[in-house]
């Protein structure tokens, strides 16, 4: 049984977060909470920064919500699996919503990457950044993952830590078993995964990737998905094999 309420409402506020405190809201959140939840001063809300844990909190304010006053911590601060998420932008809503699952899969950190075939020319990070904090409120998730500006996808491999596991996604390897391939790996120190864009990645950037240190080439089974879709499955099955959801890593 999960160990937190999936009932009340939560509620990210970027504030230091301790007992007796007292946290301002802005506009956006005391209309969420007066005229969406519509709730008023004395109803409790569960408060979180991705620092202090999570907290419950009552609202205060006389017309509207203007505060939240701390009770008491409701969870201790936890940390997620030193798991980056690296793709190639997508178009508004299906980015949205594979950020989202990004997030709900325990992803650490998100690195837009710009590839030959990537599709979205612009990419919104404000918005990538308020889908996490959404995901988050919405799935009990304690911490905010990071969000990185894209960067050519060349760059991100000439900077990124030699140390780490690049898990790379490519339509065009053997359909091997995934679970043994990533049995088969160690996670050392981190663990990058990369899902190209739609029109996969060019040879040249596949070359590339196959030249880096710690690489592995991942099929994700004998149909072509959506990039989208291959996160979720390439996610899943990272933290099975590798990440946190056995409960045997911290």
């Amino acid at each position: 049984m999960p160990s937190h309420d999936f009932r009340g409402p939560r509620l990210f506020v970027d504030a230091p977060l301790a007992q007796d405190g007292r946290v301002e809201l802005d506009r956006d959140q005391s209309n969420y909470l007066g005229n969406v939840l519509r709730l008023a001063a004395g109803a409790e809300v569960l408060a979180f920064n991705g620092r202090d844990g999570e907290w419950q909190a009552a609202i205060e304010g006389r017309k509207r919500p203007d505060g939240l006053v701390i009770l008491q911590q409701t969870r201790p601060q936890d940390r997620l699996p030193d798991l980056a998420y690296i793709f190639a932008p997508l178009k508004h809503a299906r980015l949205d919503y594979m950020v989202q699952k990004a997030i709900e899969m325990g992803a650490a950190s998100l690195q837009p990457v710009l590839t030959r075939f990537t599709q979205a020319s612009r990419v919104n990070t404000e918005r990538m950044r308020a889908n996490v904090v959404e995901a988050a409120e919405q799935c009990g998730i304690l911490s905010i993952a990071t969000v990185a500006e894209p960067v050519p996808l060349e760059r991100f491999l000439t900077q990124r830590a030699a140390g780490r596991l690049l898990i790379f996604c490519d339509e065009a390897a053997e359909h091997e078993n995934p679970i043994r391939s990533l049995q088969a790996a160690r996670a050392g120190e981190g663990i990058d995964v990369l899902i190209g864009p739609e029109g996969g990645f060019a040879e040249e950037e596949r070359v590339l990737l196959l030249r880096q240190p710690k690489i592995l080439r991942l099929a994700l089974g004998p149909r072509i998905m959506r990039a989208d879709t291959a996160a979720v499955a390439a996610l899943a099955l990272v933290q099975a094999v590798l990440g946190d959801w056995g409960g045997e890593r911290g």
